[in-house]
């Protein structure tokens, strides 16, 4: 199939006008490039959703922090439009940054609560990067689903709690992570691992999975089960932001009696900052 490249907000809106006249189901994936197998897991399930796929491709200068690594982010625009050209892709966007912030722009979005909580935290000011570029691409095409990963899971409820306290007539749909054969979460920046930290980097997954187990296995000491993966990060070299058992629909720290849970992590190994989680439920007690 024919992808159509947009780089402009004006001549996408062009291009969305026979959609919308048609009525067409349209679908948007958010990415910031660098495509990996990831990226093309909520692809394809987009395409399973909606009559029109929409790929927008933008590094967004404001969800990273002072010291983060915006101007090195792996920016690989030829080699990602070659991989959605093999892929059930109506139309990728392309926007210049003046497009999404033109001089003088002084409007944001925070999702209070949520985005104060875990990389939050650590890395000030990000979920309100991500909220406003989100709703900007909300209005500029009007989806009516979007598609983000579940490796972001953080990231994933503040879009939800975005889109339903602003009444925005989109549905948004979590996409499972996917994973390495070793466990290891694809993600964009795996890229910074070098092949001995590549070699460790499964263990944050082996610990987030070793979390849940001692949970299901009924232990109820939360907190030492998390004392116990932090030594157990920091010993295999990771230097780690969090690992913490939450309530899995709002983060709240988990409590023994809570059944639906997520088990959240980040840490950084050697340039590469990863994060990822798990979520699960507890049987009820009989």
């Amino acid at each position: 199939m024919k992808t159509l490249i947009v780089p402009s907000s004006t001549e996408l809106r062009s291009c969305l006008k026979p959609w919308k006249k048609s009525a067409y189901r349209i679908a948007l994936v958010p990415t910031m490039g660098n495509l990996h197998e990831g990226h093309l897991a909520l692809v394809r399930q987009a395409a399973k959703l909606a009559d029109r796929v929409l790929v927008s491709i933008f590094v967004n200068p404001i969800q990273f922090s002072g010291g983060e690594d915006f101007a090195s982010y792996p920016r690989t625009e030829q080699h990602d439009l070659a991989k959605l050209q093999q892929e059930p892709v109506d139309l990728v966007y392309l926007p210049p940054v003046p497009d999404m912030y033109p001089s003088g722009a002084a409007t944001t979005v925070t999702v209070g609560g949520l985005s104060e909580l875990y990389c939050g935290a650590t890395r000030p000011g990000h979920f309100t990067g991500v909220a406003t570029v989100v709703c900007m691409l909300f209005n500029q095409v009007q989806p009516d689903v979007a598609l983000f990963g579940l490796k972001d899971y953080q990231q994933l409820l503040v879009i939800k709690a975005m889109t339903r306290d602003l009444a925005m007539p989109v549905d948004i749909v979590g996409v499972e992570t996917v994973r390495a054969a070793d466990g290891l979460a694809l993600s964009s920046r795996n890229g910074y691992l070098t092949a001995a930290e590549r070699a460790q980097a499964p263990v944050l997954y082996q610990s987030l999975c070793a979390a849940r187990e001692q949970v299901l296995a009924g232990r109820s000491g939360y907190r030492q089960i998390e004392q116990q993966a932090l030594a157990v990060l920091r010993q295999a070299g990771f230097q780690v932001d969090y690992f913490s058992i939450c309530r899995s629909e709002n983060l709240a720290q988990a409590k023994p009696d809570d059944l639906n849970l997520a088990v959240l992590a980040a840490a950084k190994l050697g340039k590469a900052r990863l994060i990822d989680n798990i979520r699960f439920s507890k049987p009820e007690a009989s």
